[in-house]
């Protein structure tokens, strides 16, 4: 598979020079006004807060990271704040999905095209699709002519194409046990699904096939067995064979010990990786300092706490390979 010349750029933009993406994640909208507001103790999230805790996160972390994903409603000076190195992602999904009916549907933001992100700076495009096998053909048809729509419109534009799908199940408890059974074959077939030339997927980022909670014998297990650590490392096995493109791991809002953990799991499973793109993994516990004590206090979290987060997401993707051979990319060494 060969890219074309700016997708090519893109994506060396966003990795490392060995072409690992080590990316940090913050883009979350909704949820994240939703925490702010409840450690808060209730009261409105204005726009200023939302920017501020976003530039706060970029500044203090790019520098430890190889991109950071942004979302174009609060983001945007965030991304003035990013280091030198660090390239940009930016999500093209409104926050959450449509709630009106079943399937949870997603939705663009009204005002933005890939065109227009690629001219606020964006290296690459970045779209969340809730997404499970089992739903309804007519739910997937009209999820996979979407994700089709978005990837013409990256490739006329020339810009990569990052896919993040998350699987659910209608009401169920997808922190479950029984959940946690189905969803290595729910990750494994959407990584079949949207590797296909057709959706112009360039980047899949994806959950780990698997919920460490329910691994006997790791640090995460909490007492209820899913799968054996052998089960579990076949399951990484059979949803990175199904992949043709590169594809990186989410943190799906996990403690950084259990991402961390994770990321060593797969790395012992031998799983040809490519890096992750990880958010509240890294500042999820600095709401709370930054909704009771502010700006400056969370700055000072970010350069302890978050700083030696990130590092221990950093230290794990040794274990990473570079997606520059799936590409044919061959690097030039000054």
């Amino acid at each position: 598979m060969k890219l074309t010349p700016g997708k090519l750029a893109g994506l060396k933009k966003v990795s490392t020079e060995r072409g690992i993406i080590a990316a940090a994640a913050m883009d979350q909208r909704g949820s994240l006004q939703k925490s702010l507001s409840k450690e808060k103790g209730g009261g409105e999230v204005t726009d200023a807060m939302m920017e501020e805790f976003k530039s706060l996160v970029t500044e203090v972390l790019t520098p430890h990271a190889s991109a950071i994903l942004l979302d174009p409603e609060w983001g945007l000076p965030a991304s003035k704040k990013r280091a030198k190195n660090a390239g940009l992602l930016l999500a093209y999904e409104k926050t959450g999905y449509d709630k009106t009916g079943p399937g949870r549907l997603p939705d663009l933001l009204d005002h933005w095209s890939a065109r227009r992100l690629k001219e606020a700076g964006a290296d690459c495009v970045k779209i969340l699709l809730y997404y499970t096998p089992d739903d309804p053909k007519h739910i997937n048809e009209t999820k996979h002519a979407w994700v089709e729509r978005i990837g013409d419109e990256c490739r006329a534009n020339d810009i990569p194409f990052f896919l993040e799908f998350v699987g659910y199940e209608e009401g169920a408890d997808e922190k479950g046990l029984e959940y946690a059974k189905k969803k290595p074959r729910i990750v494994t077939e959407s990584m079949r699904e949207f590797s296909k030339d057709r959706y112009g997927v360039d980047v899949l980022k994806v959950e780990v096939p698997v919920n460490m909670k329910f691994v006997e014998g790791t640090k995460s297990f909490a007492g209820t067995k899913a799968y054996t650590k052998k089960e579990a490392i076949d399951h990484f096995h059979k949803a990175a064979a199904a992949a043709t493109k590169p594809f990186i791991y989410l943190s799906a809002g996990v403690s950084n010990a259990e991402f961390s953990e994770t990321l060593e799991l797969a790395g012992e499973s031998g799983v040809k990786f490519n890096g992750v793109l990880c958010g509240r993994a890294t500042w999820k516990d600095g709401i709370p300092v930054y909704a009771k004590q502010g700006a400056a206090a969370f700055r000072k979290w970010l350069e302890t706490e978050g700083v030696k987060n990130i590092n221990n997401v950093n230290d794990k993707l040794k274990a990473a390979t570079s997606w520059h051979s799936i590409y044919g990319v061959e690097l030039v060494h000054a």
